[in-house]
């Protein structure tokens, strides 16, 4: 139970020793995360965990993050879209892209170039140069899915990004 010291009734409350406070686990005792299998958000959590850091290892041989690389597919594929579409489609915070724009740039990734009907607007195209670095995030990603779910067949697959699609709607992202 929580005890609150009468000489300073805004601290923070303190906890009472439990008389039985000893510690329950043998250090022998294997010890498991049973009460959490039948969450799914718990394995969701996991697989994000052990799939990012695999794609964020082979990214690295690139000079890439997972979200560079998300940024930089998105432009070759859409060349002249807006950084507000861009940061629509990625869910990505406005400042937060500047930072990533800012970096490709550097690198001779992408051009931003004013929109001319809207001078606060930038349009974002790939040079070469990232044109042929988002082929090559490309294929190592694909390689990387092929690790981690190569066990699936076609349909599984497409089963697994329909659910995926469905959580991610009905969370409203």
């Amino acid at each position: 139970m929580a005890q609150v010291s009468s000489s300073n009734k805004n601290a923070a409350p303190a906890l009472a020793a439990a008389p039985d406070a000893a510690p329950r686990v043998d250090t022998h005792e294997v010890v498991d995360d049973a009460a959490l299998q039948g969450l799914v958000g718990y394995h969701m959590r996991r697989v994000t965990n052990l799939v990012q850091a695999d794609l964020a290892r082979v990214l690295k041989d690139l000079d890439l993050r997972i979200i560079t690389m998300s940024v930089l597919v998105v432009i070759v594929d859409h060349p002249g879209l807006r950084q507000s579409q861009l940061a629509d489609a990625l869910s990505i915070e406005r400042p937060n892209l500047v930072s990533i724009l800012d970096e490709l740039e550097s690198r001779g990734l992408v051009l931003r170039t004013r929109v001319p009907t809207d001078r606060r607007a930038y349009a974002l195209t790939p040079t070469r140069a990232g044109e042929r670095l988002a082929e090559r995030a490309l294929e190592a990603a694909d390689e990387h899915e092929r690790k981690f779910f190569g066990d699936l067949d076609a349909k599984e697959r497409a089963q697994l990004l329909s659910l995926l699609g469905r959580v991610r709607d009905a969370a409203g992202a």
